[in-house]
């Protein structure tokens, strides 16, 4: 396929040499590629391979001075200039290359994004430093960008701050300041990691418009195969910094060479592979009390402005949600990104005020003192969506995962160390690892640490919000297995909180569909999945990727208008959605 097209970069025996207490190793060895004009190349591998490393080495950004390029060249064509040799080029002529020639969607916004500036002082600021357009011109193309990438009240979003946005919005900031400037070549690193399906969809619909309309190469570092299957012309397989497999995306999907790459295709979750599997649910358990019940839950946030800073919008993240998790039950909550999964979970722990009655182990939280709600909360544990935030980098993760037991005065520190080293088993890590600090773990390591320190007191029900969506596809099934064997084993319920529907299908018992602060459908997995009701929930299954090149979508569904904004004037409500059941418990909303 490179023959056939004009090559626009070319990197040969790349190595990238990183220096540590043990002396320099090479992180990326030996690695050689060619990207056409126009082609998606996409880079797989688990974390640690070489992918983001590789990336970086293109932009010239690799932390200095820890790490080198230690061999290799790295050229990037022009038809007008010739090539140019970016491994000898100084700081200030990368940057007329980097967001102009090569540009870069990183995989965590909040690092990359600046705090102390609005969004649109910094997408303004990267097309002026590259463009002769005016401060006003700057800003409507800034305006337009958002818009691209379907962020509502683009015009208002310019005067935010990151910390004002939620994940998957920030994300989508900055794929539009990727692609303002429309660059030749087009690096993402894990893009739609943080993306919900139907935004991801889209996303990846504007790549292949910038490459129909202005052939723009495209590499594309990603563990999703889904992703892959549906975006790429050619395949890259990692593993500790070298290529394993190279390939047509066709052929590495049918008739994969390599054993770790028929691995990672054997990890990949496929929707479908759990409809109709039946589990078998300790029925002594099953007949008890619900372990939570959630009743006509309120969550609201007010908006200050003006210059007063009087209140005069209000969000209305959960809109009167409700429903109940029984022992040893999985409830998935999805939707998109600001539709309240996370701000749903967040009031079941007790994080933020609520109105509503929201009842644990049979005691309503609204009722009770201080030191009750204490008491009530060790039935109540969150498993976070990145577990190196979750963990205190000072502390040693045995005191970590016993923290809980000493804030609840719980055992002798003796006692409490027995049962750490238990935990750490249990979760498939060592009793020797309990010195060690989060920092020496690798990811799906820390989270297991996470689902330790969960399971420390014994709760009933554990919070898991969005936990593998940042984990490699392997790692991922692993940490998916090990949910199911501590279910089974201790009983637990799971409320789990995920924008991946291919992973609810499979973990999942029972499903609830949140759009703008209100579940629009509800039911069992095989209701949900086989017979989706709710338009919104058809739209959520049809935008998951397939991971088979051949049943690729030419196009990607569009919606014909932006998400709309769960942000209304004080006194202005929402419409009010009233379930209607269509048998068995399969609860459908219509307008009231």
């Amino acid at each position: 396929m490179t023959s056939a097209r004009e090559t626009i970069l070319d990197i040969a025996n790349l190595c990238v040499s990183v220096r540590g207490e043990d002396g320099e190793r090479e992180v990326v060895s030996g690695l050689s590629l060619r990207l056409s004009r126009g082609e998606t190349l996409c880079i797989a591998g688990e974390s640690g391979s070489g992918k983001s490393m590789t990336s970086l080495a293109i932009m010239q950004l690799l932390p200095q001075p820890a790490a080198r390029i230690s061999a290799g060249t790295i050229r990037l064509h022009d038809k007008g200039l010739g090539d140019t040799e970016l491994t000898g080029l100084n700081e200030r002529q990368m940057r007329r290359i980097r967001g102009n020639r090569i540009a870069m969607i990183f995989q965590e916004p909040m690092t990359s994004l600046n705090p102390v500036l609005s969004i649109g002082r910094q997408l303004t600021e990267s097309i002026e430093a590259h463009t002769s357009l005016s401060p006003a011109e700057a800003r409507r193309r800034a305006i337009d960008a958002l818009k691209a990438v379907r962020i509502s009240e683009a015009e208002s979003r310019l005067k935010q701050f990151p910390h004002e946005l939620s994940g998957g919005m920030r994300q989508r900031v900055m794929i539009a300041m990727a692609l303002a400037l429309e660059p030749d070549v087009l690096i993402a690193d894990e893009p739609t990691t943080a993306l919900d399906v139907t935004v991801q969809g889209e996303v990846l619909e504007l790549l292949r418009d910038l490459q129909r309309e202005r052939g723009t190469s495209v590499i594309l570092i990603t563990h999703d195969m889904g992703v892959v299957a549906e975006m790429a012309d050619r395949v890259i397989i990692m593993r500790h910094g070298r290529m394993v497999e190279e390939g047509k995306a066709a052929d590495i999907f049918a008739r994969p060479q390599a054993a770790y790459t028929r691995e990672l295709l054997a990890a990949v979750p496929r929707i479908g592979a759990g409809v109709g599997r039946q589990e078998s649910r300790d029925t002594e358990a099953a007949a008890s009390a619900n372990v939570a019940e959630v009743k006509d839950l309120h969550v609201r946030f007010d908006l200050h402005g003006g210059f007063f800073g009087r209140v005069n919008r209000r969000v209305h993240a959960v809109e009167g949600v409700s429903f109940s998790i029984a022992p040893n039950e999985t409830l998935a909550l999805v939707g998109e990104s600001g539709c309240g999964k996370s701000t749903t979970a967040k009031a079941l722990a007790g994080l933020v005020p609520y109105s509503g009655d929201i009842v644990v182990g049979g005691r309503n939280l609204s009722g009770l003192g201080r030191d009750e709600r204490k008491a009530v909360r060790r039935d109540v544990q969150m498993i976070f969506q990145d577990p190196f935030a979750s963990l205190d980098p000072r502390m040693r993760v045995g005191d970590l995962v016993a923290e809980p037991l000493v804030i609840h005065g719980i055992a002798s520190k003796e006692e409490r160390r027995e049962r750490v080293a238990a935990l750490f088993e249990r979760v498939g890590l060592t009793a020797d690892q309990m010195e060690l600090y989060p920092h020496e773990f690798s990811g799906g390591q820390r989270q297991r640490v996470c689902i330790a320190r969960a399971l420390a007191l014994r709760p009933k029900l554990i919070i898991a919000d969005e936990s593998v969506s940042a984990l490699d596809v392997s790692v991922q099934a692993r940490v998916l297995d090990l949910l199911k064997e501590l279910q089974r084993e201790f009983g637990v319920a799971y409320l789990f909180i995920s924008h991946d529907m291919a992973v609810v299908e499979n973990i999942s018992d029972r499903v609830a569909v949140m759009y703008l602060g209100q579940i629009v459908e509800m039911g069992t997995r095989d209701q949900v999945f086989t017979n989706p009701r709710h338009p919104y929930t058809k739209r959520l299954i049809e935008a998951v990727p397939v991971p088979d090149p051949a049943r690729r979508r030419s196009r990607f569904a569009r919606l014909e208008q932006e998400i709309p904004s769960a942000t209304r004037k004080i006194g202005e409500a929402p419409m009010k959605l009233i379930l209607q059941d269509f048998g068995n418990g399969h609860l459908v909303a219509a307008e009231a």
